[in-house]
């Protein structure tokens, strides 16, 4: 039984921890990455499509993003979701293709992109921590049922911390990842 809910433990702060990655690697920096735009949603034919659904994402090279619709038709849709997005970004619309280039950051727009890392990470951190707290409620539960005994809910309180420890540490390393690359530019 507490195998278990270890091992759910582990899943939730895991799952916690890829959904920070993911929310960073969709913050732009003057890099150019397919995650920035492959989960904007188009308007096809009336449906809310993922982009990463309806073209080709290529990245040439270190500023450049290239999306080659698979369809021709939603050429303009996909133009239209890229300009109303929050990522303001200009794509240039040949015909075929759209191709996006990606300006420097400007040193006010590196100190904002920051503080939107940092919080982002910390919102993260506090998920993190959430989990903790409601593992460590069912071990309250566990043991004034008569479920484990105090040493054993001590020793399990341990391992939950454990738990949260490294996966705030992953949140941490994810975090000075993005703020170095954010200098980087």
């Amino acid at each position: 039984m507490l195998d278990g809910l270890f091992k759910e433990v582990e899943k939730e702060m895991e799952l916690a921890t890829k959904a920070v990655r993911k929310e960073m690697d969709s913050i732009r920096t003057g890099r150019a990455s397919a995650s920035l735009v492959e989960d904007l949603k188009v308007d096809y034919y009336g449906a809310p499509t993922l982009l990463k659904q309806l073209a080709s994402i290529s990245v040439p090279d270190a500023t450049t993003i290239v999306i080659q619709p698979w369809d021709k038709a939603s050429l303009k849709a996909i133009e239209k979701a890229i300009l109303l997005s929050p990522l303001k970004l200009m794509p240039m619309n040949d015909g075929k293709v759209l191709r996006i280039t990606l300006p420097p950051l400007t040193e006010e727009r590196r100190q904002e992109l920051i503080k939107l890392v940092k919080k982002k990470a910390e919102d993260g951190r506090v998920h993190v921590r959430n989990i903790r707290r409601d593992a460590n409620e069912k071990l309250k539960e566990m043991k004034e049922n008569g479920d484990i005994s105090e040493d054993d809910y001590y020793k399990y309180l341990k391992k939950v911390q454990e738990l949260t420890d490294k996966y705030v540490s992953k949140v941490d390393e994810i975090l000075k990842e993005k703020e170095k690359e954010i200098e980087e530019e």
